[in-house]
């Protein structure tokens, strides 16, 4: 006892508690229950020297055992505990190592992300954000969305979003119908398309906007509707080029050509009259040669009127496709029933010469494709003239070869110039019908000499 006292002044009792809560309370216990068997067995020696009972064997046994199982249930109860404090670290570095996958998913992608709080202040600022409206993050986060938002359409972007907010919508696509604009850190204002989604937790309500630059595609697509637009022009130019120079060959071969072979019949046929009926072989000749100009005649003058009928100009379109299938009617042996001639009313001339040509050219295809033995045109105007084409031939191939497929080309590009549109099909039954709508509102004034 003497050393006591100077225990006490090296060891304080801050030391001795400190060192009693860094002591595993079931190693105590396990200490005691041994403690407890010892003193028993000992307690049993020293009785059965004395010859006494072995009651207190029996105490400190009973002693002991009541020690180890307190002992054995601490334990059972701390190993639920100790699997349940694994679960939690496990799940914590879990949700550590999402986070992380999710925040370089952020940082990598090319879309701008930026999330704001429910005062529609900006929390995550992506570097692409950082990139489009060239501002940094460390700018950014903290300051008000609007500040990203052209003046003019910031009261309209908050209440969109409040009321967003209210819909329960977990996502939607924002500017449906309608462009979307941006404002960069150095007041210039792009277009943008976005889309925006929203998630409340505990810690409150958040909208994450995900926005892509389209100021690219927009040029892109202005420059290939300017191109588009000139195409058209020189498409619709070369078409009527195409039919002046048809025109102005057709008469050139009818009036220049056509009178001189007039002109050359008119001398053969004085030639053969002129020449003594006993000069049988020489007047043979003459007459074959005024035949052979005959001919020519008949030629040049078909190949005026395939080039420009005259009629189309002089009686309009109904006499000149009904001169035409007659014709075709001839060369081909196909027949052809023409409905509407009667009741057509004067058409402008590109009209009526892109009516006139798509009959040429289905009538073609027939002759060269279809195995056809009948064909019917249809042509009715009013507000829309409306051109149906049918035969009763095989119809469309399963797979089109590229040269037939000009001619459609060239049909539909001549309806589509005037604003109309030309579909082609093939029916179960068999055959094929083209049916060519153009509203005649939409015409364009007749092209010099047509």
């Amino acid at each position: 006892m003497r050393f006591a006292p100077f225990l006490m002044n090296k060891t304080t009792l801050a030391d001795i508690a400190a060192v009693w809560r860094r002591i595993d309370p079931l190693a105590v216990v396990a200490a005691l229950g041994v403690l407890c068997v010892g003193a028993a067995v000992l307690n049993w020696y020293a009785l059965r020297d004395a010859g006494s009972t072995n009651r207190g064997l029996w105490f400190g046994l009973a002693m002991s055992a009541l020690v180890w199982l307190a002992w054995w249930q601490a334990l059972r109860s701390r190993r639920p505990a100790r699997h349940l404090d694994a679960r939690e670290a496990i799940k914590a570095i879990s949700v550590r190592q999402s986070e992380s996958r999710l925040f370089s998913v952020i940082q990598s992608v090319r879309e701008a992300i930026i999330t704001v709080d429910e005062q529609q202040r900006i929390l995550i600022f992506n570097p692409t954000a950082e990139g489009i409206f060239q501002c940094s993050a460390v700018e950014a986060i903290g300051e008000p969305l609007s500040h990203f938002i052209p003046e003019r359409f910031r009261e309209a972007h908050r209440g969109h979003i409040e009321r967003f907010g209210l819909t329960g919508v977990s996502e939607r696509q924002m500017g449906r119908g309608r462009p979307l604009w941006g404002l960069r850190a150095n007041g210039e204002e792009f277009p943008m398309e976005a889309s925006i989604s929203q998630v409340n937790d505990a810690s409150g309500k958040f909208y994450t906007v995900i926005l892509r630059d389209i100021t690219e595609r927009q040029r892109i697509a202005a420059a290939l509707q300017t191109s588009r637009n000139e195409l058209e022009k020189l498409s619709e130019r070369l078409q009527n080029v195409r039919e002046e120079e048809k025109l102005r060959i057709a008469r050139e071969l009818h009036d220049d050509l056509g009178q001189r072979l007039t002109a050359l019949k008119m001398d053969a046929a004085m030639l053969t009259g002129a020449l003594d009926a006993g000069n049988g072989a020489l007047r043979r000749d003459a007459q074959a040669f005024e035949e052979s100009i005959d001919a020519m005649i008949v030629a040049v003058r078909r190949m005026a009127a395939d080039l420009r009928p005259p009629m189309l100009d002089d009686l309009g379109i109904g006499p000149a496709i009904e001169w035409y299938i007659k014709d075709f009617s001839k060369r081909y042996g196909i027949a052809v029933d023409f409905a509407g001639a009667e009741t057509l009313p004067p058409l402008p001339p590109p009209v009526a010469t892109a009516m006139f040509r798509i009959v040429q050219e289905a009538l073609n295809n027939v002759a060269k494709h279809a195995s056809a033995t009948i064909a019917t045109i249809e042509l009715s105007c009013d507000d829309v003239c409306r051109l149906r084409i049918s035969d009763n031939g095989r119809g469309l191939p399963p797979t089109r070869p590229k040269p037939d497929a000009l001619g459609l080309i060239s049909m539909r590009e001549r309806a589509r110039l005037l604003g109309g549109s030309l579909e082609v099909r093939s029916p179960s039954e068999g055959g094929t019908v083209i049916t060519t709508l153009i509203p005649l509102h939409a015409a364009p004034p007749a092209p010099a000499g047509t």
